[in-house]
């Protein structure tokens, strides 16, 4: 086997020195397709190794605490990289034979291999293995034809072509056996990097995909003519949205004996002079904008420190924007005022048109509701915002974007 991988490793180097551009289209798509071949012919004898690494139980041997924690270190992989190869070499290995001969041959992908073994094994517990050996034709036949997702729909049906007689009353065990996949496959993995983001990666059960989707999708649009922002950075701030308004209900459990919340710390002459960076309680700094962002809608918990950061005493927390005042704003803006925003009142935060910080009074007549997008924008860009003769609030573009810099209103709550 080494050898043979030696030379299939000398004739792929051989490829990759060898320009694209010179073939014909017919050519090109050839090569391709051939490519793809042999990728799925690759990772048939990758995964056979790391089922043989696993089942000897090497890793553990050299000292590593799984399988996939020796992968991480030898291949550089991710764990939750390791780990889906550690469960696809277990998938494949427990496949009916003419699966796997059909990986190796290139005819099938290691994603159609885990839908066909899954389906199969559904089918085998409804109706036997004489129908299971005739699903696994079928299935692999439309897996020359039919992606992973779609593949795993018809084989939701399959019953229908290889045993009509008990299609019905196997479908409902069918979906039985999928819901207790989706639920057994669910998770969520949160990844710190070095810069204080964090990555999300999570497969998510039916019912929970449907609540992310209904909360998340309609705080995706586009807020506005103007919202440069693109889908995957709008989600984003959908889901912080989303967040946002986990924190205020006050229904979270207590952390620690105090309700849930994100705790900023920094210097009283930082941030009236713009100039200090904030510190969250994981330790991470957030750049002085970001501070004077949160402090508008925030809890001020005054604090004296001793010279080497030892606190001295501490003062009551002063909640900036009371109920009485917010449910006035509510009352008087009926959403986030930005322009074009849809948002309502309980996506908002109530911002202070002259900060506080700089001696902004809180009241009424320096305050205006805006959603977390809009929030941010106002805080980072050049827009400016004031009330208008009406006492309604107004905005004033940037001259880049406006030459005239015409004051705009938000037109969606209240017609005028």
């Amino acid at each position: 086997m080494i050898d043979g991988l030696a030379r299939a490793e000398s004739a792929v180097a051989t490829c990759t020195d060898a320009a694209a551009w010179p073939l014909t289209e017919h050519e090109l798509i050839a090569a391709l397709d051939a490519a793809h071949r042999l990728e799925q012919r690759l990772a048939a004898v990758k995964l056979a190794l790391v089922r043989e690494v696993d089942g000897r139980g090497t890793a553990v041997a050299q000292g590593a605490s799984s399988t996939a924690v020796w992968l991480r270190e030898r291949l550089r992989l991710t764990i939750p990289a390791a780990r889906r190869l550690v469960d696809l070499a277990v998938c494949v290995d427990a496949a009916p034979p003419a699966v796997r001969g059909a990986l190796a041959a290139g005819a099938v992908s290691v994603e159609q291999v885990r839908v066909i073994a899954d389906t199969v094994a559904t089918v085998q517990t409804a109706a036997g293995p004489e129908v299971a050996d005739k699903a696994v034709g079928v299935l692999v036949d439309w897996a020359g034809q039919f992606d992973p997702m779609l593949l795993r729909k018809l084989g939701t049906r399959i019953l229908d072509h290889v045993a009509p007689d008990i299609a019905d009353a196997a479908a409902r065990a069918a979906l039985d056996a999928e819901a207790a996949r989706t639920t057994r496959d669910r998770h969520l993995t949160i990844s710190e990097q070095t810069d204080g983001r964090l990555r999300l990666t999570a497969t998510l059960d039916a019912e929970t995909a449907a609540l992310l989707r209904a909360a998340i999708d309609p705080l995706s649009a586009p807020a506005g003519p103007d919202d440069q922002r693109c889908a995957g950075q709008r989600r984003h701030d959908a889901l912080a949205d989303v967040c946002r308004l986990a924190l205020r209900t006050g229904e979270l459990p207590d952390s620690g004996g105090d309700p849930a919340q994100v705790v900023v710390t920094t210097s009283y002459d930082g941030l009236t002079r713009q100039l200090s960076a904030g510190v969250l309680d994981l330790g991470l700094h957030l750049t002085p904008e970001t501070v004077r962002r949160l402090a508008c809608d925030a809890a001020i918990l005054p604090a004296v420190l001793n010279s080497t950061g030892q606190p001295l005493d501490l003062g009551r927390q002063r909640r900036l924007i009371t109920g009485p005042l917010r449910r006035a704003l509510v009352l008087r803006d009926r959403g986030c005022a930005f322009p074009g925003c849809d948002r309502p009142p309980r996506w908002c935060d109530a911002h202070h048109i002259h900060h506080w910080a700089d001696g902004g009074p809180t009241n009424l007549n320096n305050a205006v509701l805006l959603c977390g997008h809009h929030h941010r924008h106002l805080h980072h860009n050049d827009w400016t915002v004031r009330l208008g003769d009406d006492g309604h609030p107004e905005f004033v573009p940037p001259a880049w974007l406006d030459a005239d810099q015409l004051p705009r209103r938000n037109h969606y709550h209240r017609r005028t």
